[in-house]
């Protein structure tokens, strides 16, 4: 087993609200939005459960927002598995180097280090030397960033809460469990597990746990004490940013909220919703292209046998597995009715791609602006 998992248990009142995000990945302008739609304040606590940075492009913005958030709120931010690799970088050792070079190589300027390298002016590393030379002068320029990354905990124990990123397979001598493994553990709610505890996680986007209809809502499991939050912000082009609201950390209670950033639209039409429909996610996500019209195209989906249009701009180039792939697809037409408001994720010839309630879907009718200017 590796390091042993960091666990921080504060002292958290009775009816002090609690606000729980997880996967920000440098998502400033979600964040920001995300806590303006909660009216979060000083009466609140706020706990990050980890990936606050990587793969997004404000990485080095959010770090520093968060460490202010930090010093002028009640915030306790978590690590999650994309945190930790900037935590081992930092750390440095034996093979370290050789591991992470092509992990920052690939993100580019969406990496953590490679932003912080920037403002101290030194360019992207190429070879292991430079990647070691700008470790060096990250420490040396930059310690507040670097003694933030090497401090996060990874579990927050309070009231009737437990707070990870990934998840843990039980809930009692929670010091002796593996750091990484509460960190990146994939498909937990897929483990059988159940809680006494309420245990919050993040890390596996929750759309990927719906066959049929995506939806990037907060997954509240009461039979198993589970609750999933990570709405895809970033990794998805429809992803959220949720917020898991807990009135009393004692309590049973818990509300959501969102932000996507997508512009609102109202509907002008009804609509009913499809039947048998399919969720298209990353984990199987090979598909045969049959024809193109337009902006779409006719696709089978390899392991279904099911065709439904895919947008065009969705698919990826053919993998090793031969195979082209797509971006997170569905053919689910959503209940619709006139009046209600809906977020804009794409127009396309063969209608547009919405979100309502956090779920996506396609509908067909007409719309106009939420504030009414155009249409």
């Amino acid at each position: 087993m590796g390091r042993s998992a960091a666990v921080i248990r504060p002292d958290i009142a009775p009816g002090r609200r609690v606000l729980a995000v997880s996967d920000i990945h440098g998502n400033l302008p979600f964040l920001k939005g995300l806590l303006d739609k909660a009216r979060f304040s000083r009466d609140d606590v706020l706990i990050l459960i980890g990936d606050i940075l990587e793969k997004g492009t404000d990485s080095l913005a959010t770090l520093r927002y968060v460490m202010e958030l930090c010093r002028d709120y009640t915030v306790y931010p978590l690590s999650g598995n994309c945190d930790h690799i900037d935590r081992v970088f930092l750390e440095g050792g034996p093979g370290v180097d050789a591991d992470l070079l092509p992990v920052f190589r690939f993100w580019g300027e969406r990496a953590l280090i490679n932003q912080l390298g920037a403002e101290i002016g030194i360019p992207p590393a190429e070879t292991e030397a430079d990647l070691a030379a700008l470790r060096a002068a990250i420490r040396e320029r930059c310690p507040a960033e670097t003694a933030f990354l090497r401090n996060l905990p990874h579990i927050l124990e309070a009231g009737n809460y437990i707070f990870v990123h990934g998840g843990v397979p039980r809930e009692d001598g929670l010091e002796g469990l593996d750091a990484y493994a509460c960190m990146k553990n994939d498909d937990f709610m897929g483990q059988g597990l159940s809680f006494r505890k309420w245990v919050v996680v993040g890390h596996w986007p929750v759309t990927l746990y719906h066959l049929d209809i995506p939806s990037a809502k907060p997954i509240i499991d009461r039979a198993r004490h589970i609750v999933s939050i990570d709405g895809g912000c970033v990794l998805k082009v429809d992803g959220q940013l949720n917020a898991l609201i807990i009135p009393d950390i004692n309590g049973d209670e818990m509300d959501d909220v969102a932000y996507d950033g997508l512009p609102e639209v109202v509907a002008e039409d009804d609509q009913a919703p499809s039947e048998n429909p399919i969720n298209i996610r990353w984990s199987d996500s090979a598909v045969e292209v049959l024809r193109e019209e337009g902006d779409c195209a006719w696709c089978r989906h390899i392991s279904s046998g099911r065709e439904l249009w895919i947008l065009k701009e969705y698919l990826y180039p053919r993998r090793n597995d031969g195979y082209i792939h797509c971006e997170d697809s569905t053919d689910y037409r959503l209940p619709v009715s006139k009046g209600d408001r809906l977020t804009l994720v794409r127009k396309s010839s063969r209608g547009c791609l919405v979100k309502k309630d956090g779920v996506s879907g396609w509908y067909l009718g007409r719309f106009h602006p939420a504030d009414g200017a155009g249409r």
